[in-house]
């Protein structure tokens, strides 16, 4: 494999950026009526002992209220309590409502999940050739879908996928905590996720999907997570969220090689801002790797990234040449900093139109080269150090479509 752009800050302390907002995808706010139907997952005989296992009250609660998809849609209100399930469907103009304490665990024992087929644009598992397990809560083909509460926790209690993965025993790839396929007009809010099997969000074939204020969590030790993962979709918002994990934080996807080509779709038009990103074995923001369907228009804005491996990463690999242009990086401080930018493209597919502006990193005694580059090509302007020949012409006429407004303190690689 090779990567196509990295910008690599790790291991810091940080302060939120400041800076002044652009118009994006947040500030289009997706506006839902009030449901006028309301049951309790009580009603439907579950029991929040952390023991018992509620997975069918889950699922006829959920069946009883799709008959209120043409009433106004309805709520499912999960009151405190330790709900123990298996993998569930949503419906149609539904909200989920998790109240304060109340956690919705997910069953440690795969059978409870489920199996189903490989996404149409990877061909296959992604850890695994063929099928897949279920996520935890599902929706596909949905529209109109709330998941939101008063801080209440979805914990897919992930240590046995995360020992079953590195002991390769498992036969089908991991599940991810919440999954929407093919769905629209879905917000995920004022909830925590906790221990994610694999994923904790992931969008994929999506359209108008907001996330805010959430928090996500996974042991720096735990292999692969990922918390927010927008993947052939478009006009996705992620804002005001908190997300530390073992692998990537954010990571916008589109498929994989020729199965991804096939499908076309990529994820385009995305805003992420006033978020907390931390990433122990990953990137803090990632791109790719599987992106074959294109990734475009992403606006990121006020971040902290800490305590990464990396801070930005763009990856692709070499048997499709990929095409990496028109990208931004501006307004960037940052402090105790081993490699400032490792820019690496490939002879067939130089990468271009990079531009650097605005940039300042103090970089540590360690660093023997902080710019490293080989088949790139673009622009800066006031940036230091100063950066690799390849990125100082003068002119930045030509900056695209992804601006990021970032500031770092005390990172250490």
């Amino acid at each position: 494999m090779a990567v196509a752009l990295l910008l690599l800050w790790a291991l810091c302390n940080a302060i939120r950026v400041n800076g002044e907002e652009s118009n994006g995808q947040c500030d289009h706010k997706l506006k839902f009526n009030p449901r006028p139907h309301s049951v309790s997952i009580q009603e439907f005989g579950a029991i929040g002992d952390g023991k018992t296992l509620n997975t069918i009250a889950f699922r006829n609660a959920i069946f009883y209220l799709k008959s209120f998809a043409d009433k106004g849609g309805a709520q499912l209100y999960v009151p405190p309590g330790q709900w123990l399930t298996g993998s569930f469907n949503l419906t149609s103009h539904l909200t989920l409502f998790l109240e304060k304490d109340a956690i919705i665990l997910g069953s440690q024992d795969p059978s409870h999940w489920g199996i189903v087929e490989p996404l149409p644009s990877y061909g296959r598992g992604i850890e695994l050739p063929g099928r897949r397990y279920r996520s935890l809560v599902n929706g596909y083909m949905l529209r109109d879908v709330v998941i939101t509460g008063d801080n209440g926790t979805i914990d897919g209690q992930g240590s046995v996928w995360w020992e079953w993965f590195t002991s390769h025993s498992l036969n089908y790839t991991r599940p991810h905590l919440v999954e929407f396929v093919s769905s629209e007009y879905v917000l995920v809010s004022n909830i925590s996720l906790l221990n994610a099997p694999a994923y904790n969000i992931h969008p994929v074939y999506c359209s108008n999907v907001h996330i805010h204020n959430i928090s996500v969590y996974a042991p720096p030790e735990s292999p692969y997570t990922v918390g927010i993962v927008p993947d052939s979709s478009d006009n996705i918002c992620i804002e005001d969220c908190n997300i530390s994990m073992g692998h990537d934080a954010i990571a916008f996807k589109s498929g994989w090689d020729e199965y991804g080509i096939a499908y076309g779709r990529p994820t385009t038009i995305a805003h992420v801002r006033r978020v907390d990103l931390r990433s122990s074995t990953g990137s803090s923001l990632a791109f790719g790797s599987e992106m074959s369907g294109g990734i475009s228009d992403i606006l990121v804005e006020e971040v902290h990234l800490y305590d990464s491996l990396t801070g930005i990463e763009f990856r692709t690999t070499t048997d499709a040449f990929p095409v990496l242009e028109k990208i931004t990086l501006q307004n960037i401080i940052g402090t105790n900093i081993t490699i400032a930018g490792n820019f690496k493209g490939i002879e067939e597919s130089p990468f271009t139109f990079i531009c650097l502006s605005n940039i300042s990193l103090s970089i540590n005694s360690t660093s023997l080269s902080p710019w490293q580059c080989s088949y790139v090509s673009g622009f800066s302007e006031s940036v230091f150090p100063e950066p690799c020949p390849e990125l100082m012409n003068s002119s930045t006429s030509s900056c695209g479509i992804l601006m990021l407004e970032l500031q770092f303190y005390n990172i250490i690689l």
